[in-house]
């Protein structure tokens, strides 16, 4: 099996999301894409909506996408989790799984400020989804066929810009699936 780990805080989970994972399940002939809310972030603030409401937004929009999985792999336990544990975790849980980490071009030439990652690495590939208005990201240290482009027509949706826009009033229908749409509006999430 060919599997795809996109992570993110996903605060909300929005349309630009699901493209991406489709261009990488595409591109990758991938079998699955397992989207994973982060728990405790640990280079970023706390998400501003609780780990619960994230994870059922990230049901709710992969729900009726057979490939896309929603994973509450790093949801349990106290403090930050990183990318190099949440690997670990799905090599034992899928030992015969090829694990292919899915970053948009934005993420790419942190990764090697992340933790042990040259672990990661032995763990999993890397595929890069360029995002729109951005050149191609530099490697950021990766070796060649560790390494994968996948091209495609990524979307320029932001989760900050929707919070934003949702503070503000204005709809965001349009940008994310219709049923995470509802579940915002009915927990009253980022107002």
């Amino acid at each position: 099996m060919k599997l795809g780990l996109l992570g993110g805080m996903f605060d909300p989970i929005h349309l630009g999301h699901l493209r991406a994972a489709e261009i990488a399940r595409e591109g990758l002939g991938l079998d699955q894409v397992l989207f994973v809310p982060a728990g405790v972030p640990p280079h970023r603030p706390r998400p501003e909506a609780s780990a619960l409401d994230r994870f059922a937004m990230v049901a709710l929009a992969t729900a009726g996408r057979p490939a896309f999985v929603p994973s509450d792999v790093e949801l349990g336990g106290e403090g930050p989790r990183y990318t190099v544990e949440t690997v670990a975790t799905l090599r034992e849980r899928q030992p015969g799984a090829e694990i292919v980490l899915v970053v948009g071009s934005d993420n790419l030439p942190l990764i090697a400020e992340w933790r042990e990652p040259e672990r990661l690495l032995q763990m999993c590939s890397v595929a890069v989804v360029e995002r729109p208005g951005g050149g191609p990201a530099a490697a950021g240290g990766i070796p060649a066929g560790r390494l994968h482009r996948v091209e495609g027509a990524a979307l320029p949706i932001a989760s900050r810009d929707l919070r934003e826009a949702i503070r503000g009033g204005r709809s965001v229908r349009q940008l994310v699936p219709e049923a995470v749409a509802d579940y915002i509006e009915k927990r009253s999430l980022y107002r």
